[in-house]
Formats: structure tokens, sequence, C-alpha cells
């Protein structure tokens, strides 16, 4: 069964940092992104990039301190986070796109998701 394992996340304090990371299958990637939904909220974009890092992009609240990233040979998804603010406090999901076509940003572009990793920050 293919799945999304994700990894990295915890519990840190304000200007730290973390690396999460996610294992794909060994099927084509098209775009690939994180999310993340902090409670009582809806789930929002985070970072993502097109087939071959083609075009990256960022949400302007993570711009400058996050990083996407994807290693293709060994199918795996990264997400550099520097400088963590409470506000980063959620739920972050990995999620995969195994078309081509449409911006990378919306959730609608994704086949399939990870299981969601918790990252919480401390102020």
């Amino acid at each position: 069964q293919v799945q999304l394992v994700e990894s990295g996340g915890g519990l840190v304090q304000a200007g730290d940092s973390l690396r999460l990371s996610c294992a794909a299958s060994g099927r084509t990637v098209f775009a690939m992104g994180w999310f993340r939904q902090a409670p009582g909220t809806e789930r929002e974009f985070v970072a993502c990039s097109s087939y071959r890092g083609g075009s990256t992009y960022y949400a302007d609240s993570v711009k400058g301190r996050f990083t996407i990233s994807g290693d293709n040979a060994q199918n795996m998804m990264y997400l550099q986070m520097n400088n963590l603010k409470p506000e980063d406090t959620a739920v972050y999901y990995c999620a995969v796109g195994y078309y081509s076509g449409g911006y990378c940003y919306t959730a609608a572009r994704y086949n399939l998701w990870g299981q969601g990793t918790q990252v919480t920050v401390s102020s």
C-alpha cells in the first residue's frame, strides 16, 4: 500500500530549528508539498515544489525561514524550519501529487497525504 511516512516533529523553543522528513513511494512525483493545521483552524499551505524543483512556493509567513527540498534518488522530501515561532505550532502534513499540471500550493493538487507530525514551539 502506497503511503507517506513523516518524522521529525517535536517540542522546541522559539528560535530553534527542526527538519521534517517524509518518505514517499518509488512512483514519480510531480509535486510535493507541506501543509499545516493548528487547532481550530483550517489546513493551510506552507511550502511546495513542482517536479524536480521547477517551481517552488512558500507561504508569506514562513518565507525566509523554511526550505523545502527533495531527494529523488531516496524518494524523500524535507522541510527545514529555522527560527521557529510559537505561531508555527501545528500538525504538519506532507503531500505528493502524481500528475503534472496545476499550481503546487493548492491542496487539490495532491493525491496522497502523510499522517501528520506535531510541531510545538514554546515561547
